[in-house]
């Protein structure tokens, strides 16, 4: 990944979602160029990057992904965007309403979000 392609679609974003408030990355050279910290400031976008050394930031997503790409992509040869849209539509909710976590003891992602949150409310 390097500069432009970070450019290019960072500006397609905006150009199809609108601005962000802010971006978060890492601290790898294609977001820390001048180029790149430029598009964003002269966008009015804040910048927020995870400290040198901090995989730990986005371990949860890392990890997430791994089990998207060794349990569905690399199984499947999509022949298509619909088909990979719709292979990943029915892979997700199989992760979050059917598939047994072990980082969740055991649980649904599903089923432990609705749990919380009568203890979010209390807290409140």
């Amino acid at each position: 990944m390097d500069t432009a392609f970070c450019i290019d679609a960072l500006q397609s974003a905006i150009d199809r979602y609108g601005t962000p408030e802010i971006f978060n990355s890492d601290q790898g050279s294609q977001f820390t160029s001048e180029e790149f910290t430029n598009l964003l400031i002269s966008n009015g976008i804040r910048i927020s990057m995870d400290g040198k050394g901090r995989w730990v930031d986005n371990v949860i997503v890392e990890r997430t992904w791994k089990s998207v790409k060794y349990e569905e992509v690399y199984l499947k040869a999509y022949e298509s965007i619909t088909e990979a849209r719709d292979g990943l539509k029915a892979y997700f909710e199989f992760f979050n309403y059917k598939r047994r976590h072990q980082g969740l003891d055991r649980r649904i992602p599903y089923q432990v979000y609705w749990d919380s949150l009568p203890k979010q409310r209390a807290a409140a």
